[in-house]
């Protein structure tokens, strides 16, 4: 998983009033805990948006005055209502040895056949929520639909995701392919192709002669 760094400073005062003020100042109010103790901070909002609005997640390392560096992944966020502007930011911090709960995004590689002969593509799943130790959570869970042909589909139970527990029923779809006028037609035509080319290179071989020139 890939780490950001930023720099947070502390809030002198929690409040609404405070939070209003640091927020018509280009700054996110924003809290960590699960350690010891709650850190009430402030950070940019320019640098943190670049975070919150990627399908990427992240580990913070946070250098917070005083505090020290800490390590956090977002836990929660709060959004204007109307602008979708970030309101407030809620960090967990982590212990490298403990298991983290993350909402991983899914990512395809490859085109699938049954796509390239018409089919319909059907990706309805496209985050997994998994729990795993945080030097072991991979940036994205991939999954390769080059062969994906029409009426087939690639489900939870088909994914090889060492030290990780997805947190999904097994026979969930991720990506899949549909039927769509002619493609079916268009796909067993392909097949029947290559079968010929491979027929017509067997017949080649046996045209030869016993000293091994053709006829």
């Amino acid at each position: 998983m890939k780490s950001v760094s930023m720099s947070g400073s502390l809030r002198e005062n929690v409040g609404k009033k405070d939070a209003t003020t640091l927020r018509a100042q280009g700054r996110i109010p924003c809290v960590i805990y699960g350690a010891e103790e709650q850190i009430h901070f402030h950070l940019k909002d320019l640098e943190i948006n670049k975070c919150i609005f990627s399908p990427e997640v992240f580990i913070f390392e946070l250098d917070l005055e005083g505090k020290g560096m800490k390590k956090a992944i977002i836990q929660d966020m709060q959004f204007h209502p109307v602008s979708d502007k970030v309101l407030h930011v809620d960090f967990l911090e982590v212990d490298g040895k403990k298991e983290l709960l993350v909402t991983l995004p899914v990512r395809t590689i490859g085109a699938s056949i049954g796509v390239r002969n018409g089919g319909r593509m059907s990706f309805p799943n496209r985050t997994l929520k998994v729990r795993g130790i945080p030097t072991e959570l991979p940036d994205t869970i991939e999954i390769n639909v080059e062969n994906i042909r029409i009426g087939q589909s690639i489900r939870v139970s088909d994914l090889k995701t060492p030290g990780l527990k997805i947190l999904a029923a097994k026979d969930m779809v991720l990506f899949g392919v549909r039927m769509a006028r002619g493609a079916a037609e268009a796909e067993a035509e392909a097949e029947e192709a290559t079968e010929g080319d491979e027929g017509a290179e067997g017949d080649a071989e046996g045209e030869k002669t016993e000293d091994g020139d053709k006829k």
